[in-house]
């Protein structure tokens, strides 16, 4: 079973030995909206995405699930068709809810 982007933070947040607290006040957001990102209750932004892939080193295509490699060269990366993608399908839904 592929693994979701919410088991992939905890996972990452766990093996880093970090709180929900620690990484809210990184993202700049509270320990409650973090702990909803991190059950799924709550879409996480594109902003928190890009910041939590520089933080762990990660790809975003890791992160969000797309591949098994984290990135070899420690950095975030994304293609430019997965970020018009990402802001796409943000912008589409924030819009009709």
């Amino acid at each position: 079973m592929q693994k979701t982007y919410v088991d992939i933070m905890r996972e990452l947040r766990e093996d880093n030995d970090k709180t929900q607290q620690e990484l809210a006040d990184y993202l700049g957001t509270s320990q409650t909206m973090y702990a909803r990102y991190e059950r799924g209750a709550n879409e996480l932004p594109i902003r928190h995405l890009i910041k939590l892939c520089k933080f762990y080193h990660v790809s975003a295509d890791y992160l969000l699930g797309l591949s098994k490699h984290r990135n070899s060269k420690n950095k975030c990366t994304f293609s430019h068709r997965r970020i018009v993608h990402l802001f796409l399908f943000s912008y589409f839904n924030l819009k009709f809810l």
